[in-house]
């Protein structure tokens, strides 16, 4: 992978990270149309933790008063909201300690799997967008019920921001709370599973064929481009439905499977 490479495919991440219409499946998508064969998932990770970074900048107020409520040590608001992250995390840990081979398996089967996955996708933001449950806050059981899609939306193609937003509303969750709950709720498993493949060596270039230079690049162009799109998508969950979305996601998902017969 060359840094022109990386830095183009760091910035499909960081566009498309949090708009509903899955990073992965596009990053799966240009590896293929640029002819990249990297091993392992390294790259996705790097990006991803850009992107996460992006989030924190974002976010930094309502993170910082997060923190200032818990070390209150009181069960006050930002607790139980803390709490509620933390429900939502346990399904994606149970798929990251054993089922990670399985999913890193799913990165190198095309755009076949990528293509469906947008189907599925589009499928859940278009159903978000016409049912119309009644509306109330995220509860402990949401939150868990939101965790499972987030563990679910590992899989290439399957959006992770569409899948979380598109359930917390199907739940009833209000629109700029499931969005700011949907970003919040993935910084600590992407940052831990940055962790673990930098100490466990993942990220070194004789096991991944990408050098640290193309790696860097990519992490810049994703954390620039995934600062934008942050702000973008909180103020367009805000104002508009994501049947647009929905209809992008389902014409590349048609043509991802065509693509992978050819």
């Amino acid at each position: 992978m060359s840094i022109l490479e990386a830095i183009v495919l760091g910035l499909v991440q960081g566009l498309t990270e949090f708009l509903p219409v899955s990073s992965s499946g596009h990053l799966v998508i240009g590896k293929e149309l640029l002819g990249i064969d990297s091993s392992g998932v390294a790259f996705e990770v790097v990006v991803h933790a850009a992107t996460v970074l992006s989030t924190l900048v974002a976010f930094r107020k309502d993170i910082l008063e997060l923190l200032s409520g818990v070390l209150k040590f009181k069960m006050n608001g930002q607790t139980i909201y803390v709490f509620k992250i933390l429900v939502s995390m346990v399904p994606v840990f149970i798929v990251g300690m054993f089922l990670k081979d399985h999913v890193e398996a799913l990165f190198g089967e095309g755009t076949i799997v990528v293509g469906i996955a947008l189907l599925v996708t589009s499928f859940l933001l278009y159903l978000s967008g016409i049912l119309k449950p009644k509306e109330k806050g995220i509860t402990f059981r949401n939150a868990l019920i939101i965790g499972v899609a987030q563990s679910v939306a590992v899989i290439p193609g399957l959006s992770r921001s569409g899948a979380t937003i598109s359930t917390g509303l199907l739940l009833g969750a209000r629109r700029e709370e499931i969005a700011k709950f949907s970003f919040l709720m993935v910084l600590v498993p992407i940052l831990g599973e940055a962790f673990l493949e930098l100490v466990s060596g993942g990220f070194a270039s004789e096991s991944t064929g990408i050098g640290v230079l193309p790696l860097a690049a990519g992490f810049l162009a994703a954390f620039t481009s995934g600062l934008f799109a942050c702000k973008a998508m909180i103020a367009l969950v805000k104002k508009t439905k994501l049947k647009g979305f929905a209809l992008y996601c389902a014409i590349l998902g048609v043509i991802a499977i065509i693509y992978s017969y050819v």
